[in-house]
């Protein structure tokens, strides 16, 4: 809960409005799992507030480590469903790849997430558990909204996890450390922008309209150019730089072709494009661009004036790499999470 949520609580109970920063400092700061550890309610309040409400710390129910070291935890949610939450070592920065809903109806051709299609959105509690559960979380320097689903999709919950994750009565990270993954469809954007300052990367994936609505089917019917011009509008009052993302498909999108109409597209932007190394998963049929040919390709944009980069793969091996993010695969090494490891221990 936000600390307006909670302080509607307190209200509705005839409690001071400061009972609410109370409880917020009780969950975010001091981490409690169980509404009776909170010790300065009443216990006849805690007893009567846990007849309707939970903390719901859920643990991962296992890890999977890959080689170069990422791990991928995988949590039960509210429906019985799994989600899996990707963290990515690189150098000092441990990132956290948080799911927003379970499976995704965006469908595009070359995400695993998307073959699933939409079986449900994550409450706020569900998003934020993926964080608060983990043993490395006080050791977190980065978090993107880049795991299972299209967060736009599930805009409410999302927006009050970015609340909770970004406000000093939650858990106080620095805005400028998380950044959400989007396809960008303009009403839901506008609205995020609007009330969230955090950095923002959009799935662009081919500067043609059409091609990009084959190859992300749930972007019919919204308008690439559009969308464009509203991040151009947006930019002359928002201080933060957006970034594009690429999957590099072979014989697909990786024609020069391609590159030089993506320059022309962004041309004038302060922006960066990731070219990102498509990963095949069973029952995918399409193809990974070759790394030399992802190198001539990103040349290609930097000579036409954008700063473009190729994104490392990690965690290959247990299908945590972008786009492999779905459901529990059987036949993989995993390691119990203990619970003496967790930093609520």
């Amino acid at each position: 809960m936000t600390l307006e949520g909670l302080t509607t609580l307190a209200e509705q109970r005839q409690w001071p409005r400061y009972r609410a920063r109370q409880l917020s400092d009780w969950l975010y700061h001091h981490h409690v799992e169980q509404i009776d550890e909170i010790s300065n309610l009443a216990r006849s309040d805690r007893e009567l507030l846990s007849q309707s409400h939970a903390v719901r710390v859920r643990p991962p129910l296992e890890v999977h480590i890959s080689s170069d070291g990422t791990r991928k935890y995988t949590f039960e949610t509210d429906s019985q469903d799994v989600i899996e939450t990707a963290l990515i070592p690189e150098g000092e920065r441990l990132t956290l790849c948080l799911s927003s809903q379970v499976g995704c109806r965006v469908g595009c051709v070359f995400c695993a997430t998307g073959a699933m299609r939409l079986r449900g959105n994550l409450s706020a509690g569900e998003i934020l558990n993926q964080y608060r559960s983990i043993p490395e979380r006080d050791r977190i320097t980065n978090i993107v909204f880049m795991g299972m689903g299209e967060p736009l999709d599930n805009l409410t919950a999302v927006i009050d996890a970015v609340y909770a994750l970004t406000e000093q009565w939650g858990y106080g990270m620095s805005r400028r450390r998380i950044t959400l993954s989007t396809v960008g469809k303009p009403e839901p954007l506008r609205r995020f922008l609007d009330r969230c300052d955090v950095r923002l990367a959009v799935s662009l994936h081919t500067p043609f309209q059409e091609e990009r609505r084959r190859l992300l089917p749930g972007t019919r019917g919204y308008d690439l150019n559009e969308l464009i011009a509203m991040l151009r509008e947006r930019a002359k009052d928002d201080s933060r730089r957006v970034s594009f993302e690429y999957v590099m498909l072979d014989g697909v999108n990786d024609s020069m072709e391609h590159a030089d109409a993506t320059a022309a597209l962004l041309a004038g932007m302060d922006t960066r494009i990731n070219l990102i190394p498509f990963h095949p998963w069973d029952g995918n049929n399409l193809v990974p661009t070759p790394p030399a040919h992802i190198t001539r390709f990103r040349d290609r944009l930097e000579h036409r004036g954008l700063t473009a980069t190729v994104r490392a793969t990690r965690g290959l091996d247990i299908d945590a790499a972008c786009g492999l993010l779905a459901t529990q695969r059987p036949g993989r090494a995993t390691e119990p999470v203990s619970a003496e490891n967790s930093p609520a221990s």
